[in-house]
């Protein structure tokens, strides 16, 4: 039989295991809780993984441009390949919409002021619509040294085929996300865009 200090010894030892198993069960569970991509052993992101990118990012803010700058590569391909199989470019697409939306003749720098993307030399981006029938420019009669540019018929018509190809594009590359994901989609790349100083040009 054992004695009353042998089992004060036993019920000490039981006690502190006891305790100790706790401690460890909590400490897991505030580490799992607490635990930031960054801090070691969790899973890397999506585009770290796509990247094979052995560490993780340095910061957020470099993370969120790469995957702008990743899917932008992939959305202009796609729209490339598209405006191709109709003789075009994504400037001079741009353009041509941008005409067809007015309604009505526009000066050069006008048109160079709304599109999507900067164009450096706009004279030369409508001289090669020109060359291909879909534009044409008439002077200003009150000053000769402006220049309108207008849609041809041949543009209209092009347009027109265009028009539900292009739609597609757009519903197959970002359909799968919901009108109020969307929305804020748009809302955060309009926010972003604001330390760049251009959100209003």
């Amino acid at each position: 039989m054992p004695s009353p200090s042998g089992e004060n010894s036993i019920s000490r030892n039981f006690l502190f295991i006891l305790l100790t198993n706790k401690y460890i069960i909590y400490k897991l569970k505030i580490e799992h809780t607490t635990l930031s991509p960054n801090d070691g052993f969790m899973n890397s992101s999506r585009l770290q993984d796509e990247l094979k990118k052995k560490n993780p990012f340095e910061v957020p803010e470099q993370e969120a441009i790469l995957n702008l700058l990743r899917t932008n590569d992939y959305f202009e391909n796609r729209f490339g390949r598209l405006f191709r199989d109709y003789g075009v470019t994504a400037s001079q697409y741009n353009v041509l919409r941008i005409l067809s939306g007015e309604g009505k003749p526009m000066p050069c720098l006008e048109i160079a002021s709304r599109t999507i993307q900067v164009v450096p030399a706009i004279t030369g981006l409508i001289d090669r619509l020109e060359k291909q029938g879909l534009v044409q420019r008439h002077r200003c009669e009150q000053d000769r040294r402006v220049v309108y540019i207008s849609l041809t018929q041949d543009a209209e018509k092009l347009l027109k085929r265009m028009e539900g190809p292009v739609i597609e594009l757009h519903r197959e590359l970002v359909g799968h996300l919901t009108r109020e994901e969307l929305k804020e989609l748009s809302r955060l790349l309009e926010k972003a865009r604001e330390a760049t100083g251009n959100a209003d040009e």
